[in-house]
């Protein structure tokens, strides 16, 4: 919990934490896992170094909020790995991203020397999900409230794993420009692509997936979609720009949403499920998406309905090369505070 000293209103230190305090995940009521792990990434790489780049743009976030008053005040905290197990999390990605680009280069051609590379790289990308899965879990079984900061959208499925086991029948809420459902994307079983065919196909606990915001996907995705029998439920992007067109509002098109899902919701947020002009750096940005106070409303209506998010992840935030550009992490930081206050007030009320 924060300590009774901070000062909310003061610049933020520049050894502080994420998003200025000083909490640790011993006595933080949050504790957020950052994933620095972007190596199937199919466009263009940076997502790994987007949880350092929210880190760093979070400090200079006021942290009081108009609708969730002070989010801060339970106590937010980064987890901090062992020097070893991080050094080991990045030798993978280093390692699984040198094999992968031959591959994604090739448009994910089959070869012989592809196949063992292929082989090779969903071992460590499976290694990764059972560390995040012990990591997280570990943290439920405390007590936490655990968020995930992504690395690309193939890091949180050992958080989803974990809280799907903990939280049997929750849903989730996918807010996306791509619909994730591919079957192995370009070769990798854990793709970027395939996080949430990963989480319906290999996780029983998770009841229904709903998605919005989708406005790239595949045939076979869709087809997944149709044949689901009612799990995986998309609110196309096209669809729901045209009811708002139309005249339907916002706040009824976000009431449509959430009326699918369970009472218990883990949220999954891309950030390229909002407009490119928010995460123009993301790797794989698509026109279209939600503004960023679509998304607020979103989540102030799952919250209000009621439901209860049980976690979340953000992921594919991708700072520009240039030090100076701090947009995307920006975006990302804002989004993050957002999601751990409506967090909070779903599990309070």
């Amino acid at each position: 919990m924060t300590a009774p000293h901070f000062d909310p209103n003061a610049a933020a230190a520049p050894d502080s934490g994420i998003f200025g305090l000083s909490d640790t995940p011993e006595d933080a009521r949050v504790v957020l896992v950052p994933v620095p792990f972007d190596a199937t990434t199919s466009y263009r790489k940076g997502a790994s170094r987007g949880p350092l780049a929210i880190v760093e743009a979070s400090r200079q976030i006021d942290l009081f909020d108009l609708d969730l008053g002070r989010v801060y005040e339970d106590g937010i905290a980064l987890w901090e790995r062992s020097d070893e197990d991080e050094a080991r999390l990045l030798a993978w990605n280093a390692r699984a991203g040198e094999l992968a680009q031959p591959i994604i280069d090739v448009g994910g051609a089959v070869s012989a020397e592809n196949a063992l590379a292929l082989e090779e790289i969903d071992a460590i990308c499976a290694a990764l999900n059972d560390q995040i899965e012990a990591e997280v879990g570990a943290l439920l079984d405390r007590g936490k409230i655990v968020g995930l900061i992504g690395g690309d959208h193939a890091t949180p499925f050992g958080a989803i794993a974990a809280h799907a086991a903990r939280f049997q029948g929750m849903g989730i809420l996918h807010i996306d420009a791509h619909a994730d459902l591919r079957e192995a994307f370009e070769g990798f079983t854990w793709s970027h692509a395939s996080i949430m065919f990963n989480a319906f196909r290999r996780l029983s606990g998770i009841s229904r997936i709903v998605q919005v915001g989708i406005r790239d996907f595949c045939e076979a995705e869709f087809e997944l979609i149709q044949s689901s029998g009612g799990r995986i439920e998309a609110h196309f992007d096209a669809a729901l720009k045209r009811e708002l067109c139309r005249g339907t509002s916002w706040q009824a098109l976000c009431e449509r949403v959430v009326a699918a899902l369970p009472r218990e919701v883990y949220v999954s947020l891309d950030i390229d499920g909002l407009n490119p002009a928010l995460c123009p750096h993301t790797g794989t940005p698509v026109p279209g998406g939600l503004s960023f106070e679509e998304l607020q409303h979103l989540l102030e209506v799952l919250v209000d309905s009621g439901r209860r998010i049980v976690g979340f992840d953000l992921t594919e935030v991708a700072p520009s090369e240039d030090a100076a550009d701090e947009w995307d992490a920006n975006v990302g930081a804002r989004a993050l505070y957002k999601l751990i206050g409506w967090t909070r007030r779903s599990q309070r009320s």
